[in-house]
This record gives C-alpha cells, structure tokens and sequence, in this order.
C-alpha cells in the first residue's frame, strides 16, 4: 500500500526543473540564467524538515538561483550538475546514513528513472514524461513548479501522522 511508503521516508530528494519549476529556463540579455520558485513548494519543504523529514536536491543542471533557493529553505544535501542520478544513490546514504527504502525521488524526465528505480518511493508530477509517471508509485495532481512539491509534502506528513499537530500550532 502507497501509505506505507510515505510511512517510512526520512528523506525527500528532488529534482529542480520541472519538479521545483515549471521546467523553464530563462536568461536575461546578459546571459544570466533565473528560475521561478513557488512560494507554497517551499513552505512545504520547510514544514516536512521541521517535522524530522530530510530534504535533498539531485538535479542534472547546475544554477546560482538554485544556490540561492536552497540557501533560503535550509537544503542542505544539493548534489548538482550530476549526468547519472542513480550513481550519487550511495554518497547521500554515506551523507545522511538513510537506507534506501527511506528515501523518496521526486523526477519529472526520463534521466529520473534511475534513481527512481532505486528508492523506496518514486513521485513524479502530473505534467513529466509519460515514461515517468508510468514508472512512478504516484502522481501528484499538481504540476511540477506549481505546487507539487508541497503536495508530496504535505502527504509525507499526513501519512506520519504530523500533518494536524503542524496545522495547529500555526493557528
């Protein structure tokens, strides 16, 4: 049962474009690259690491704004610039002594499904490659940059039982 899974994660890792963003990238006319965040994605991220939870970042390309984006949310685990996701799988266990079934991966492309393979929970969002979402365990009903993360988040939470206390010391 997909319950389960979310039970047993102690690290949530991402992916950035098209997970964290909407898979765009812009450059301004001096050749400097930007990205737009969602504000509900990084509230997430900071309720499920408030809560216990790890958060990392695996990402094929490497970007100041995620830099600046990982500094503001506390990630502290970024593995960036990295042609084959599935080969960093043993230095974030060294890094955080998390077992594999513990972590879950949330790709939206194709070079996602290696790692994906390789953990206990595979995610994707609702607009990745058809390839992904055919291997995923779920789905969220967000696309990616648009409330996904938080998503994912939010069902780690609820699943281990902290979504309702988190809620209401906020009230």
């Amino acid at each position: 049962m997909i319950t389960n899974k979310f039970k047993k994660i102690k690290l949530l890792l991402l992916d950035v474009d098209g997970v964290l963003t909407d898979g765009s990238i812009i450059y301004d006319d001096t050749g400097h690259e930007t990205k737009q965040f969602n504000a509900k994605d990084g509230l997430g991220v900071k309720l499920l690491m408030s809560a216990g939870i790890q958060v990392g970042i695996v990402t094929g390309r490497r970007s100041k704004a995620l830099d600046c984006r990982c500094n503001d949310l506390g990630i502290r685990f970024i593995f960036d610039g990295v042609s084959d996701k599935s080969r960093v799988l043993d230095e974030i266990q060294k890094c955080t002594g998390i077992e594999a079934d513990s972590i879950a991966f949330v790709g939206d492309d194709i070079p996602d499904l290696a790692l994906m393979r390789r953990i206990g929970l595979s995610i994707t969002v609702a607009d990745a490659h058809e390839i992904v979402r055919a291997h995923a365990d779920w789905v969220t009903l967000a696309p990616g940059g648009a409330g996904a993360v938080r998503e994912v988040c939010e069902a780690i939470l609820k699943a281990q039982g902290t979504w309702d206390n988190i809620v209401e010391h906020m009230k």
